[in-house]
C-alpha cells in the first residue's frame, strides 16, 4: 500500500501570544520551511464564557448585556492599541515578531501569510479562520500546569482538535522553560 503524498502549503498558527504559543511558532516556521509552505497568524480576542453570560442574563436584559461588553471591549481595545481600530496593536506586534523570527538565513524561504486578529470564541475563529484561509495544517500551542492536565491538553486545543477537518499540531511548553 502506498502512503499518499502529504502537502502543507498553508500553515495557521494561531496564538494566545503566551510563551507557549511562541515556542509552538517554532514549529510552525520548521514546517513551513520543510514543505515551502506559508505561515498565516491569527490571535482571537475572547469574549465571555457561555456560562458567565447565562448567570448574567438572568440579571440584566440580553441588550443592556450586549452594551455592556461593547463598551468594556472598546475600552479594552483603546487600552491595548492606543485608540486604534482593527486591533492594529497586536497586529502590528505579531508583523513584527513575524518578520524578525523569518529573517534568519536559516528560515529564507518561508512565506508570511496574513496576520489575523479577530474577536470571539477562540475555537470557533480558529476553525473559521481555518476553512476560510484554506489551510491545511493548524498548529498551536498548549498549557499542562498539573497532573489532571499533564493527562489531557488544554480545553481549546482538545476542542479544536475534535472540531477541525485538517491536521492539528498541538505544541507543548517543554518542563525545563
Amino acid at each position: 500500500m502506498a502512503l499518499p503524498k502529504i502537502e502543507v502549503k498553508k500553515i495557521l498558527y494561531a496564538t494566545d501570544l503566551s510563551e507557549n504559543a511562541r515556542f509552538a511558532f517554532a514549529y510552525a516556521v520548521s514546517l513551513a520551511k520543510l514543505y515551502g509552505a506559508n505561515i498565516t497568524l491569527l490571535h482571537i480576542l475572547p469574549e465571555g464564557s457561555e456560562l458567565m453570560e447565562k448567570h448574567i442574563i438572568g440579571y440584566i436584559d440580553p441588550g443592556k448585556w450586549e452594551e455592556i461588553k461593547t463598551r468594556h471591549f472598546d475600552e479594552a481595545r483603546k487600552a491595548l492599541i492606543g485608540k486604534r481600530r482593527d486591533h492594529l496593536a497586536v497586529r502590528e506586534v505579531l508583523h513584527h515578531f513575524s518578520e524578525k523570527s523569518m529573517k534568519s538565513e536559516d528560515n529564507e524561504g518561508i512565506g508570511s501569510g496574513e496576520i489575523i486578529v479577530e474577536r470571539g470564541n477562540p475555537v470557533e475563529e480558529i476553525i473559521n479562520q481555518s476553512r476560510k484561509q484554506n489551510c491545511d495544517l493548524i498548529v498551536m500551542g498548549t498549557h499542562g500546569h498539573g497532573t489532571l492536565e499533564d493527562a489531557m491538553i488544554g480545553n481549546t486545543a482538545r476542542r479544536v482538535i475534535r472540531r477541525s477537518k485538517i491536521p492539528v499540531l498541538v505544541v507543548r511548553l517543554p518542563e525545563e522553560y
